[in-house]
């Protein structure tokens, strides 16, 4: 393996994590805290949270776990191109969705639209909140004790955050993470690998349901392109072969051209540490100009033709009135929250019971949000 470039995140010189910790053993920080994520029970959780299509829709589909585990397969394949540390990349793609309710986008509507009065609710500050609060796994701290890159990385992987959000702010006092500057390029990378995984998945997954075909969806220049490539060399390919055979060298260019493009970035700058990839005025690691405009057409035809189906519409809307409901009657009603939620919640209608209640509804997988639902409003089902 080649050594870590001079702006790559360096294990030596980290800056440590806010409860200091003993080593104890070989592995790096950034592979303790990818070990420490994935024995959580929120990212167990992500098994059954939405992607695009709710759980028991049908088990080819993505979800928030594997579509985890996907973005983290990308992010080390790019590292490694690099020279990045792709044991960081891969602990922040593991956690980039820890923070997201069930129901996917629709559930982060309702639960900002409900929490807007105490100051709105984001997945990614979720995120951060998870692995430095909620997680409760270890005697001498609450949430996971990570490093100081790892969750830099987790706050500021879409860039710098001029107006962070209150829990975003709130940590920030406790542990500055330097929310205007730039992340790492391994959070940089997580973070191209996400959209990534993301398009193409989509893409794969949508070809499926039979909500477009993949004829269509070679309309996109990018993809029909590579559509045509195994269409020449496999003219006899079994359908869904030629479906993911497609998605695959869809996936493989974009992945060539970040690391093109990171190579071209770099060398213009020219940084000598990670702290230069900070302080740049823009990301490092991005597609190039070409790529984007592609990766856009591949966005906007998932819009019009996939989020915004009659199909998922009709299962979102259900959805956000589930979350909203939840939210509602456990606001005004605290004393129906399990025992240890209800010790944390305070008055009925109070902004810290808001807070809990958000917290509650978010780390529910769709299974047990439709239960919960059930549960609090049928009078046939046992509470």
């Amino acid at each position: 393996m080649e050594p870590l470039a001079p702006w790559a995140v360096h294990p030596a010189t980290s800056r440590g994590r806010l409860h200091p910790e003993p080593g104890g053993d070989a592995r790096s920080p950034w592979q303790r805290d990818r070990d420490r994520i994935i024995h959580t029970g929120a990212f167990r959780r992500l098994q059954y949270k939405t992607q695009v299509f709710i759980f028991h829709e049908g088990d080819y589909f993505r979800t928030r776990l594997t579509h985890s585990i996907e973005v983290a397969q990308i992010a080390r394949a790019i590292a490694r191109r690099l020279r990045l540390d792709e044991d960081l990349a891969e602990a922040l793609a593991l956690a980039h969705d820890l923070g997201h309710p069930p129901f996917g986008h629709a559930g982060e509507e309702a639960l900002d639209a409900q929490m807007r009065p105490y100051g709105g609710f984001d997945h990614n500050a979720q995120s951060l909140k998870v692995v430095t609060s909620l997680e409760g796994r270890y005697a001498a701290f609450d949430g996971l004790n990570l490093t100081w890159e790892t969750l830099e990385g987790l706050a500021k992987h879409n860039g710098p955050l001029r107006r962070p959000t209150a829990y975003m702010a709130e940590y920030d006092r406790l542990h500055p993470l330097e929310l205007t500057t730039h992340a790492s390029a391994e959070a940089q990378v997580a973070a191209l690998a996400d959209d990534i995984a993301y398009n193409n998945h989509d893409l794969d997954d949508g070809i499926r349901a039979r909500i477009f075909t993949l004829e269509e969806a070679a309309s996109l220049p990018l993809v029909g392109e590579a559509f045509q490539d195994v269409r020449t060399t496999h003219p006899n390919i079994a359908r869904d072969r030629m479906v993911t055979e497609t998605v695959r060298r869809v996936i493989n260019r974009m992945v060539q051209d970040v690391v093109e493009e990171a190579g071209r970035r770099i060398a213009r700058l020219a940084p000598r540490s990670a702290d230069d990839i900070r302080a740049a005025g823009e990301p490092v690691v991005g597609f190039s100009r070409g790529m984007a405009e592609a990766n856009q057409e591949i966005r906007e035809f998932l819009f019009s033709r996939m989020y915004r189906h009659w199909r998922v519409n009709r299962a979102m809307q259900k959805s956000k009135r589930v979350s909203q409901l939840l939210f509602q009657l456990l606001h005004g009603g605290p004393q129906m929250l399990p025992d240890d939620w209800r010790a944390k919640a305070g008055e009925p209608g109070s902004a810290s019971c808001a807070r809990v209640v958000c917290d509650y509804i978010a780390g529910m997988t769709d299974r047990y949000a439709l239960e919960e639902h059930r549960r609090l409003t049928d009078p046939n089902i046992p509470g």
